[in-house]
C-alpha cells in the first residue's frame, strides 16, 4: 500500500515541485495539497495521510500551530521543511510532536527517504539538526556536573538505544544484535516507554545527555 502524503507550503512552485517528487515514487502518492496552515488542517482532517510533509513559516498559520491542532485527532507524521537553519524553529517542531526536520535546500533523494522513514514510524532529522541536539544535550551534561541516570533498562535496551544515538535504523541495529527488526522495535518501544521519551529524537537526546554516548566516541558506555 503506497505511503498517503499531503504538501503543505504557501508557495505554489515549492508545492508542485515537491508533489511531483513524491508522485513519482511507486510506494507515494499525493492524496491533498494546502497553501496555508488553516487549510492544511482542513486537508489533513479529510484525507487522513500517512505523512505531512509541512512548511514551518507560513502566513495564516505556521506549522507549528498547525502541529499542536492535529496532535490529539491525527495519526499523521510530519516532516517539518524550511529555508531557515534555526535553532527555535527545530526544538518547537519537536516539542509540538515532529517527527522529522528537513531544509529545502536539500536534495530530492534526502526528502523521499525522510518521507518513507518517517511513514516507517522512525524519527529523522538533518544532519545539522542532529548535531546541535547533541550538541546542547552534551552541553546540559557539563553544566550539570555528572551523568544522568537511565533507569530500569536492560543490557540489551542499552545496547540498542546506543546504536539509535549513532543514527542506525531498526533494520541496521537487528542485523548489529542478530536479532529480528521487530524485535528491535519492541525493545526502542519498551526503553521509550521506560524513559518517559515520546520517539527516537528524544532518545538520542538522552543518550548524549545522559553519558552513554559521546560525540567523540559514539560506542562509548560508561558501565
Amino acid at each position: 500500500m503506497a505511503v498517503r502524503v499531503v504538501v503543505v507550503d504557501d508557495q505554489e512552485l515549492v508545492r508542485s515541485g515537491f508533489s511531483l517528487i513524491i508522485d513519482a515514487q511507486e510506494d507515494m502518492e499525493v492524496v491533498g495539497e494546502a497553501d496555508g496552515g488553516a487549510r492544511a488542517v482542513e486537508v489533513v482532517r479529510r484525507t487522513e495521510p500517512d505523512v505531512v510533509l509541512l512548511d514551518i513559516r507560513m502566513p495564516d498559520m505556521d506549522g507549528i500551530e498547525v502541529l499542536r491542532r492535529l496532535r490529539n485527532e491525527s495519526d499523521a507524521r510530519a516532516v517539518m521543511l524550511t529555508t531557515f537553519d534555526n535553532d527555535d524553529f527545530v526544538y518547537r517542531s519537536l516539542e509540538a510532536g515532529a517527527a522529522g526536520f528537513l531544509l529545502k535546500d536539500g536534495r530530492r533523494d534526502d526528502l523521499v527517504h525522510a518521507v518513507r522513514v518517517v511513514a516507517s514510524g522512525e524519527a529523522l532529522l538533518a544532519p545539522s539538526v542532529t548535531r546541535r541536539l547533541i550538541a546542547d544535550a552534551v552541553d546540559r551534561r557539563a553544566r550539570r556536573g555528572n551523568v544522568g541516570a537511565l533507569p530500569d533498562l536492560t543490557e540489551r535496551e542499552r545496547e540498542i538505544l546506543v546504536l539509535v544515538a549513532r543514527g542506525l535504523s531498526n533494520t541496521e541495529i537487528a542485523a548489529a544484535e542478530h536479532v529480528s527488526a521487530h524485535t528491535v522495535k519492541t525493545h526502542i518501544s519498551k526503553l521509550l516507554f521506560k524513559l518517559g521519551l515520546r520517539d527516537r529524537t528524544q532518545a538520542v537526546v538522552a543518550a548524549y545527555e545522559s553519558g552513554l554516548v559521546v560525540p567523540d566516541r559514539p560506542g562509548y558506555s560508561p558501565g
